[in-house]
């Protein structure tokens, strides 16, 4: 897969909802599916297969450098982090490590 600066809106989504949904190191169905009517189901593959390839530093980083580079969000952030909170309460279950990774993408994107 190509550089975050040439990804597509959906395969930014499908990447950042897909890093929610690893917080708590277990993708459960439920948010799978969540992701999958996000998002086509050859976009969630192709994503999913880059994400395995990075770690948790890169993971940011591709993050960051996305939503940076394009103007998806138009600076208003709110639907991005909508469409988070939907994909992590997915399975019913808010978790610390989701509440986390919320907060700190919230910081950090807003920061940038």
């Amino acid at each position: 897969m190509e550089k975050p600066n040439t990804w597509t809106k959906d395969e930014l989504l499908a990447y950042i909802l897909i890093y929610v949904s690893h917080a708590d190191l277990d993708q459960s169905k439920k948010e799978k599916k969540y992701i999958l009517s996000r998002v086509d189901k050859t976009v969630y593959k192709r994503v999913s297969g880059q994400f395995e390839k990075d770690n948790d530093y890169q993971s940011i980083q591709n993050i960051i450098e996305g939503v940076k580079t394009h103007d998806y969000y138009r600076n208003d952030l709110t639907d991005l982090f909508a469409d988070i909170k939907l994909m992590a309460f997915a399975d019913g279950d808010f978790g610390q490590m989701e509440q986390l990774t919320y907060r700190q993408l919230k910081k950090i994107l807003k920061a940038e």
